[in-house]
């Protein structure tokens, strides 16, 4: 296994430009492909998981060009898709692959949707389920309730509100809210249980209304999607840098220095760019601009318990921040996480994940079904090797270890490609 051994480091100082956001980046991707029009999209993420769904499109028939760096031309199909029959590989996509079954389950064709082995470990029921509910037809290849799966044609009616599940994964949502408009029916949707994620959600909503499809709703229970709705390019869009990534600079400024992060700001779409507050809540230094966020070192970082539902992704990064709260005694050296059950079902079970490699570097942990409570060592472990389970994040977020003074090595640090393929370069850049 290939190993990337981070030096112990004292400082991180400088400005760090974002990547494009993944959740953007596919949704938008989405969109223009579905969509009445040419859209250019701008500032496009790079990675794996953008690499799959334009993949899928291709396949599909929609026509894509590659205009330039990070920027692409997608002839949209208004709401059609040329391909009815493909084979779709969509690796561990989770951006990719919920949304384009609920699209292609109301694509009237023949597709064969599968991903690599921990994909298929990653449950899909729920939006099984509802679609089932409208008439879609769709077969579990495998396991119950996982892909891979088979969507076949179906005779569809949404005369009747959808149910979907909230609290397992808001991507559910998001892909039936995505999907809907290329029936030409109105519909509602009604969400059974909380809602996690809900930023994310926001996400889709604010995507959608851009390309000319406007969601009513009544809080988070209830949504409403009119008849005739159409996609409609915007002609140019810009993808935002991606804020659950900016979290690791963030932190990297408030535990070791200084560091600017261009790409997001004060008025980000995304939820995750609410992991500042969090990370002040903390302690940290916290400045922002339209479209940066400057992160400065605080002389002690303190403990916080903190429902988390609102930055599930990021709350990650806070995990590993937990690691350099001061104090003199355990209670005031521990940080609790709350209502993250999401991480179960990431790309890896990131609670269980997160609690093995930081008792790795020295913390005592307790995890629950849907908390994690970290209490800081006095002193860190130096010199562990970190496993990352196949998840970019794990790998992202343990690099901040380096920066208490600890050498650390990162097994499998080419799995940031899925979202940030320049990352420890980057980090290296900042780090000394």
């Amino acid at each position: 296994m290939e190993q990337l051994h981070l030096p112990a480091a004292h400082q991180a100082q400088g400005t760090i430009t974002l990547p494009g956001s993944k959740s953007i980046s596919n949704r938008t991707l989405l969109l223009a492909a579905l969509a009445d029009g040419v859209t250019v999209i701008r500032d496009l993420l790079a990675s794996d998981d953008t690499a799959r769904m334009l993949e899928a499109l291709a396949a599909l028939g929609v026509p894509l060009e590659n205009i330039g760096e990070h920027a692409w031309r997608v002839t949209g199909c208004g709401g059609s898709l040329p391909n009815k029959q493909a084979d779709l590989f969509l690796g561990n996509a989770g951006t990719a692959f919920r949304p384009l079954t609920a699209a292609l389950a109301f694509s009237n064709g023949h597709f064969h949707l599968h991903g690599v082995p921990r994909m298929h470990e990653r449950p899909i029921g729920d939006l099984v389920d509802a679609l089932k509910q409208v008439g879609a037809e769709v077969a579990y290849l495998g396991n119950a309730g996982y892909p891979p799966l088979q969507i076949s044609p179906a005779q569809l009616d949404t005369s009747q509100p959808i149910k979907i599940r909230g609290d397992v994964s808001s991507q559910f949502l998001t892909a039936l809210l995505m999907a809907l408009p290329l029936t030409g029916q109105a519909a509602t949707i009604e969400v059974v249980g909380e809602l996690i994620s809900k930023p994310y959600i926001e996400i889709t909503l604010n995507l959608m209304q851009r390309f000319g499809v406007t969601v009513k709703r009544e809080g988070w229970q209830r949504f409403y999607i009119p008849a005739s709705s159409r996609y409609q390019s915007p002609g140019e869009m810009y993808v935002e840098g991606d804020a659950s990534s900016a979290s690791y600079f963030i932190a990297a400024g408030i535990v070791a220095g200084d560091v600017t992060v261009n790409g997001v700001g004060q008025h980000s779409i995304q939820g995750d760019i609410r992991f500042a507050e969090a990370a002040h809540l903390m302690g940290g230094r916290i400045t922002y601009g339209d479209n940066h966020v400057r992160a400065e070192k605080t002389t002690a970082l303190k403990a916080i318990d903190l429902d988390c539902n609102h930055i599930p992704d990021a709350a990650m990064t806070l995990a590993v921040m937990a690691m350099f709260v001061t104090g003199d005694s355990l209670q005031a050296r521990t940080t609790t996480l709350r209502n993250i059950a999401s991480w179960r079902v990431k790309e890896t079970d990131r609670i269980a994940a997160m609690a093995n490699e930081l008792r790795k570097v020295g913390a005592t942990v307790v995890e629950g079904a849907d908390f994690i409570q970290v209490t800081a060592p006095e002193q860190l472990t130096p010199n562990a090797v970190i496993d990352t389970y196949d998840d970019h994040r794990m790998a992202m977020c343990f690099s901040l270890i380096s920066l208490a003074g600890v050498p650390i090595t990162i097994n499998d640090p080419k799995c940031v490609g899925k979202t940030f393929p320049e990352y420890f370069k980057v980090f290296a850049g900042i780090a000394s």
